[in-house]
């Protein structure tokens, strides 16, 4: 894994001092102009207008893995209890379906792929090799286990031309590139793509550009990396003034503005103390365009 001879580094900027426990799952919704966030620990479901400041905050009282747009209004919320509709005008709550049957596992961060299907990963809460499971949810509610046997299921995001889609299960530090079928809905692993260096910190939560270039938030690494899938090179690194970095989404009118989600968890008082700003929102333009987030097409 090299950095590109033309590698850059940029600074990300404070846009809101949310001190979150475990900031996480950013996804702009265009039509709303808002980015859509978690806080897995906090328990919370945030709504952030960049133009006004204004952050909407929905208590949901498990913790929460990730949120998605419904393409016609609200969202779906993946909690500790299963997957949730969300009324997000009132924060009203409907369980759509619950393939966890285990205590100690979790939903982690999920997507929708371009059907408009949602993907969810799994973790146990100790984090440990071989618990976790990606599934995938149709229309209809129905949910198929696709991947078993994972450490920590993160990022997503799938090609342009609807053939691959990029995978990071977390412990392992690769992201790995499998083969999609967008009609079925189905995977076939092709190979692994990137290994991220030790020094960089762990692969969290990714996103992807309008060039096929993947942003890759850095827990531990102070950060996100953008890398070339193709020739594995890291091209740049946002810098972030909070050590663990765990999401990223483009959002803005024009899609230009990389916002980052960061989390206090896991920092003692000394590292809080060095990074106070640790669990806000930070953004950054990169000279990079994003594409937009597919939503949940619900047929529930």
């Amino acid at each position: 894994m090299s950095r590109a001879k033309n590698y850059s580094e940029l600074e990300a900027e404070l846009v809101l001092d949310a001190k979150a426990t475990l900031g996480e799952g950013a996804i702009w919704h265009p039509a709303e102009k808002r980015l859509y966030w978690v806080d897995i620990e906090g328990r919370e479901i945030h709504l952030f207008d960049p133009s006004t400041d204004e952050n909407t905050t929905w208590p949901v009282g498990e913790r929460v893995g990730t949120v998605v747009p419904v393409v016609n209004g609200g969202a779906l919320v993946a909690l500790q209890n299963g997957v949730h509709f969300i009324d997000t005008e009132t924060g009203e709550l409907t369980l759509v379906t619950n393939p966890l049957k285990q205590n100690d596992i979790r939903f982690n961060d999920g997507k929708c792929d371009p059907a408009g299907r949602f993907w969810v990963g799994t973790m146990a809460l100790d984090s440990r090799e071989g618990a976790a499971a990606l599934y995938r949810m149709e229309h209809d509610g129905q949910m198929t286990q696709v991947l078993d046997k994972l450490s920590v299921s993160n990022g997503l995001v799938w090609t342009a031309d609807k053939q691959h889609l990029y995978f990071i299960d977390t412990l392992t530090r690769k992201v790995q590139l499998f083969a999609y079928d967008h009609v079925a809905g189905t995977i076939r692993k092709e190979r692994d793509v990137l290994a991220i260096p030790e020094h960089e910190g762990k692969p969290d939560g990714m996103t992807i550009d309008d060039r096929g270039r993947l942003w890759i938030a850095l827990y531990g690494g102070g950060g996100v990396g953008c890398w070339d899938p193709e020739s594995g090179e890291m091209l740049l690194k946002v810098k972030v003034p909070a050590p663990h970095t765990t999401s990223c989404a483009f959002g803005g009118e024009r899609l230009d503005t990389l916002y980052i989600t960061t989390a206090r968890d896991g920092l003692d008082k000394d590292q809080l103390h060095q990074y106070p700003l640790s669990g806000g929102i930070f953004a950054v333009k990169p000279d990079a365009k994003g594409v937009p987030a597919n939503f949940f097409l619900s047929r529930l």
